[in-house]
């Protein structure tokens, strides 16, 4: 299926190629049921601010990005402009970038246009499973990472397209709590990682700081916690050393 010279990784034309695919979709399926209701909160809340089926679409299909999206529509709900959108938006999915540094060493050999695919795909729902033990064998395989991210992208855009038609039809869709899906998608991702006490450390920090910016009502408070989850994580590894490896 994909073979490694140096720093370069081939792909060659194998039947492996469909199992792959299918093994990556079967992986990332459960999420991609979670994200449903997501996903048809952010389609009808597009129709409830005033954005057109076909637009609400266009931002599912190009954005791509739930928690960017739901936060754009609320901004756009509350007359902020597009500089604010745009800035709020960036900070929001500033996490990418991470996650594109940790996946770099693995998918730097790739070819151009299964990098920016990739890229594109990527996900909070791909990167964990990219990243999970139980698939720490199809890691490499572009077309194991593009059968998971390509089908929670349709997924996505499905249920966003169901929302759009709920929207038009079912006004205030947003208030029996469809919302709860973004957390419980979360925990299922972040709960199984929990594997280290420096792991936890920066769990635990990242939440509690969270929710504290959140009261504050801090625009830049997702990001901070995030920076200071992973200092506190980080400090935990140094300090701890070789204990923070044992398996909690």
């Amino acid at each position: 299926m994909m073979h490694r010279v140096g720093s370069t990784i081939r792909i060659s034309s194998s039947t492996g190629h469909y199992n792959a695919l299918f093994r990556g979709a079967l992986a990332v399926f459960p999420l991609a049921l979670a994200v449903v209701p997501w996903g048809i909160l952010a389609g009808s809340y597009a129709i409830e601010v005033g954005l057109t089926w076909y637009t609400a679409q266009a931002m599912s299909a190009f954005v791509f990005a739930g928690a960017a999206q739901l936060a754009a529509l609320g901004l756009i709900a509350s007359g902020i402009g597009a500089l604010g959108v745009l800035l709020t938006t960036t900070l929001i999915t500033s996490r990418h970038v991470l996650y594109s540094l940790s996946l770099r060493p693995t998918w730097q050999g790739l070819p151009m246009r299964w990098r920016i695919t990739l890229g594109f795909l990527l996900t909070d729902e791909l990167f964990a499973i990219v990243m999970s033990d139980k698939f720490k064998a199809l890691k490499t395989d572009p077309w194991f990472a593009l059968g998971a991210g390509g089908f929670f992208y349709l997924s996505w855009n499905l249920a966003t397209a169901l929302g759009t038609v709920l929207g038009s039809s079912m006004p205030q869709l947003h208030t029996l709590g469809l919302d709860f899906a973004i957390v419980a998608t979360f925990i299922a991702l972040i709960v199984p990682s929990i594997k280290t006490p420096a792991v936890l450390v920066c769990v635990s920090v990242a939440t509690y700081t969270a929710m504290l910016f959140a009261l504050w009502q801090w625009q830049v408070g997702l990001l901070l916690s995030a920076v200071l989850g992973m200092l506190a994580g980080y400090m935990t590894e140094c300090l701890y050393g070789g204990d923070t490896k044992e398996a909690l």
